[in-house]
């Protein structure tokens, strides 16, 4: 019984990571830097990050009945691991290890802000949703980042919701997961 569960442990170690690692390709596309204007900093990789988890997470908080127990500890593995690895690149930056405790926690309570904000956005109108982007992904940014790439970027979540949403749960739950291209940029 317990080499069970740290096989099934593992196993979900490994889907959270095969889900993480599709997370971070994603987010590293130049398109998000050079045409939708996010921030190529620190602040804005952080952002394009919990912006893709946020998606995944909240896919996997959709599946069916006879998946969901498992579908919450693949999202709380993939939260888990998304946390470790910030504060392994708190180490690597030099970030001292006094204050790399207090940074991951302010990380966490941005992530989950962040979470709120886009799941209300996501369930209202463009408006609460283009604020939360302005807000948050483009927030460090030193002028207003236009209407057009706001629309944009909330057409470009929408449509990744959408996709997500179509993907075979069970591909997922096995650490599958493809997102949409970011065609809405192109004309920037």
């Amino acid at each position: 019984m317990p080499f069970r569960r740290i096989r099934e442990r593992r196993r979900r170690e490994r889907i959270a990571h095969d889900l993480y690692s599709a997370i971070i390709d994603h987010s590293r596309r130049p398109v998000f830097y050079m045409k939708a204007a996010v921030p190529d900093s620190l602040d804005g990789r952080f952002d394009l990050i919990v912006l893709h988890a946020f998606l995944v997470m909240r896919r996997l908080n959709q599946v069916s009945a006879e998946r969901a127990e498992a579908a919450h500890a693949l999202s709380q593995a993939l939260f888990d691991l998304m946390f470790d690895d910030m504060d392994q690149n708190l180490r690597e930056l030099g970030v001292g290890d006094m204050s790399v405790g207090k940074k991951v926690k302010q990380m966490a309570r941005a992530f989950y802000g962040r979470v709120a904000a886009y799941d209300l956005g996501l369930g209202g109108d463009d408006a609460a949703l283009k604020q939360a982007l302005a807000r948050n992904l483009y927030g460090t940014l030193d002028t207003m980042v236009g209407s057009a790439v706001l629309a944009a970027m909330a057409a470009y979540l929408r449509r990744q919701v959408q996709g997500l949403a179509d993907q075979d749960e069970a591909a997922m739950m096995e650490g599958r997961v493809v997102f949409a291209g970011a065609e809405e940029f192109d004309a920037f």
